[in-house]
C-alpha cells in the first residue's frame, strides 16, 4: 500500500534528521506534531545532497549530484518516488507549494561545492550562502506558514537573516575541517594560514547583524514555530558566544561544540523565556 510506503519514507526523513544533527532534531522535536514531519522531510532532502558533495569522495561526486536531481525532478513531476528521502520531500513541497526557485538555488549552491574551492567576492559569498542556507529557511517558513503569502513576505527577510547567521556560524566553526579535509575557503578573501583575531572579529560582528535581523522574525512567527526556531536560534547564539571566547589558533586547529548538556540547558531557558513571552 501507498499509505505505507509514505510512512516508511516520513520515518526516513525523521532517522536522518536524529542521527546526523542533535541541535537541529532537539529544535524540530520543540515544533508543533502538525508540522514537525514536513521539517524532518526538508531537512533529509537537504542533508543527503550535502553529504554527496561533502563525505563521499570515494565516488563520482558530480554523477551521483546528477543522478539524485534528476530523481528529484521525476519525483516533482510524478508526486512519488522510490527514493524515501525524495518521496518524502516531495510530499511537502507539493503540499505547501513550495517555489521550485528555491530548490534550484539549493542545488546550485550543491554544484558549487564539487568545483569551488574559494571564494573571492563578497557577491560569490553571497550567492552561495543564499543557496546553502537562506532558501532551507524559507522552505521551512513556507511550512509555518501554511501557505499565508502576505505574511511569507514579510517574515522573508529574517528566515533569510537566520538562515545566514546559521551558515556563517558553521563556517566559522569548521574553519580547520573545511581548510584540511575539503579544501575550502567559503570567507571571501580569508587567508587561512593567516587567519587572526582581526579577521575573527570582522566574521564575529556580520554574524551579530544576521543574529539581530533574524530575532525580528522570530518574534513574528506564529505558536507552532516560534518556540522550536527560537530554541535554534539560542542554541547557534551560545555555539557563537563560545567561538567569540576561543582563540583564533584553537579555531585554527579544532571544531569547536556545545556539548550536550549545555544543548539541554539551551532548550529549557528558551521554554522559560518563549512561556513568560519575552523572546
Amino acid at each position: 500500500m501507498k499509505s505505507i510506503f509514505d510512512k516508511v519514507s516520513a520515518d526516513c526523513s525523521k532517522n536522518v534528521t536524529n542521527s546526523y544533527s542533535t541541535s537541529f532534531s532537539l529544535a524540530t522535536k520543540m515544533l508543533s506534531k502538525s508540522i514537525r514531519q514536513d521539517i524532518y522531510n526538508i531537512y533529509g532532502f537537504v542533508r543527503f545532497a550535502d553529504e554527496i558533495v561533502d563525505t563521499f569522495h570515494d565516488y563520482n561526486k558530480r554523477e551521483l549530484l546528477e543522478r539524485f536531481i534528476d530523481e528529484l525532478n521525476y519525483s516533482l513531476r510524478n508526486k512519488i518516488s522510490s527514493n524515501p528521502i525524495l518521496n518524502s520531500f516531495q510530499n511537502t513541497v507539493n503540499k505547501y507549494n513550495i517555489d521550485y526557485e528555491l530548490i534550484n538555488s539549493f542545488l546550485k549552491s550543491m554544484k558549487m561545492d564539487l568545483k569551488k574551492m574559494k571564494y573571492n567576492s563578497e557577491k560569490e559569498y553571497k550567492e552561495y550562502i543564499y543557496g546553502s542556507a537562506d532558501v532551507v529557511g524559507l522552505m521551512c517558513l513556507k511550512v509555518f506558514l501554511d501557505g499565508n503569502e502576505k505574511y511569507y513576505q514579510k517574515l522573508k527577510p529574517s528566515a533569510m537573516a537566520l538562515g545566514s547567521a546559521f551558515q556563517k556560524v558553521n563556517f566559522l566553526r569548521d574553519l580547520n575541517a573545511d581548510f584540511h579535509e575539503l579544501n575550502r575557503t567559503y570567507f571571501p578573501n580569508l587567508d587561512f594560514k593567516n587567519f587572526n583575531d582581526d579577521s575573527k572579529k570582522l566574521i564575529l560582528n556580520d554574524i551579530e547583524n544576521d543574529f539581530r535581523n533574524a530575532l525580528i522574525g522570530i518574534q513574528k512567527l506564529p505558536n507552532n514555530s516560534k518556540f522550536g526556531v527560537y530554541a535554534a536560534y539560542k542554541y547557534y547564539k551560545r555555539l557563537l558566544n563560545k567561538l567569540k571566547k576561543t582563540s583564533f589558533i584553537r579555531i585554527k586547529n579544532e571544531r569547536i561544540r556545545v556539548p550536550n548538556y549545555q544543548k539541554v540547558d539551551v532548550l529549557a531557558r528558551s521554554y522559560v523565556r518563549y512561556r513568560l513571552n519575552i523572546l
